[in-house]
Formats: C-alpha cells, sequence, structure tokens
C-alpha cells in the first residue's frame, strides 16, 4: 500500500503592513483598501480694494484671466519705476532751475515748470508694481498692478502661501496611490505563490 499524500498544510494569509486598511480577497490575501485623506479646510475669498485680483480656495483671478492655483508654481511681485517718467522730471526740473537761476525765466513760468517737472519726477518714481505668475511647463505672465506695494506683498504672500497648500496636498495623494499600487503587486505575487504551492502535491509551503 502506498503512503498516504500528505495534504499541505493550511497557511495564514500574510499580515498587511502596518497602518494599512485591507479586506480579505476570495483567495485568502489581504486586498488594499484606498486611503482616503481629509478633506482640506476650505479658505475664504480675497480680493483687492479695487477688485483686480480675487483669490479663491483654489483660483486666482487678475484682470480678467482665470489660473488654477495647482497650475502656478509661484507668483511674486517686484515694484518697479517709471525710468523714462523719472529720468525726464529730474532732467527738467534741473533745467528749469538752472534757467531761472540764470535770469531766462521769469518767476511764474519757472514756478509752473519745476511743479510740471516734479510731478513727473514723482510719476516715474512711484512707478508700479509687477505680477509675474510662473506657470508649471508654460510661460510666465506679467501683469502691472498700480498701488501701495505693501498690500500686494501681503495678498502674493497669500497666493504663495495656498499654492504651495494644493502642491503639497497632491504631492500626498500622488504618495497614497503609489504605496497602494505597491502593496496590491506585493498581494498578488503572494497570491501566485500560495496558488503555485497549493498546486503541487506533497510540497509543503515555507
Amino acid at each position: 500500500m502506498q503512503a498516504p499524500t500528505p495534504e499541505p498544510a493550511a497557511t495564514e494569509p500574510p499580515s498587511p503592513l502596518p497602518g494599512s486598511t485591507f479586506a480579505h480577497g476570495p483567495a485568502g490575501v489581504a486586498a488594499p483598501r484606498p486611503v482616503e485623506l481629509p478633506p482640506l479646510e476650505i479658505l475664504p475669498t480675497i480680493s483687492s480694494p479695487d477688485k483686480r485680483v480675487t483669490l479663491t480656495n483654489d483660483r486666482l483671478t487678475v484682470k480678467g484671466q482665470t489660473f488654477l492655483l495647482l497650475e502656478l508654481e509661484r507668483v511674486e511681485l517686484t515694484p518697479v519705476q517709471w525710468l523714462l517718467w523719472y529720468l525726464l522730471g529730474g532732467l527738467g526740473l534741473a533745467a528749469v532751475m538752472i534757467a531761472f537761476l540764470s535770469n531766462w525765466l521769469r518767476t511764474g513760468p519757472a514756478m509752473l515748470g519745476m511743479a510740471l517737472t516734479a510731478l513727473m519726477l514723482a510719476f516715474g518714481r512711484r512707478g508700479t508694481n509687477r505680477l509675474r505668475l510662473h506657470r508649471l511647463g508654460q510661460q510666465m505672465v506679467n501683469f502691472a498692478l498700480p498701488g501701495d506695494s505693501a498690500a500686494w506683498q501681503q495678498l502674493s504672500g497669500e497666493v504663495n502661501r495656498r499654492i504651495h497648500r494644493l502642491h503639497d496636498r497632491a504631492a500626498a495623494e500622488a504618495a497614497l496611490l503609489l504605496a497602494a499600487a505597491d502593496e496590491a503587486r506585493r498581494q498578488e505575487a503572494l497570491a501566485a505563490q500560495l496558488r503555485e504551492q497549493a498546486s503541487q502535491p506533497g510540497s509543503e509551503p515555507t
């Protein structure tokens, strides 16, 4: 009589990774469940006093053009001066004063000329604010925003914070998807190994 063929010992399904949630599939192997991150807090909408710029939770609108925050790398605000007006005002003011001191101009025309050139100098000195949008894989977009630079700097800082917040969230979601895909491949490989061992009579699983 032939000795009875020993049946393969029952094997336990592989244990999942710590901190992961799995459901057992039909083959007894843990199948990964999708892990979701908690939803992001909805931030309030911020607008500039002149309504030229509006910032929402995920969008930036500048002078009627809307951009997704996820398509932006960062924003940059730079105060610039109107160099032409600055030079014309300075040179004109110097010329009027020289002409007045040389008695080439009377007091009335000299005062009017100094006032006009001083306004040109102040206008060039004030300048404007250049808002530059750095877009991922695309050409930069520039906007001119008049007004106080400090207020625009504060708004651009909030835009950059929200951009980085959404990019960090997208990176975390991508990392979870990659980890779930790696775990699914590992579970499939273990399930295939168990099926192969079960299909070979007389062999004990390791």
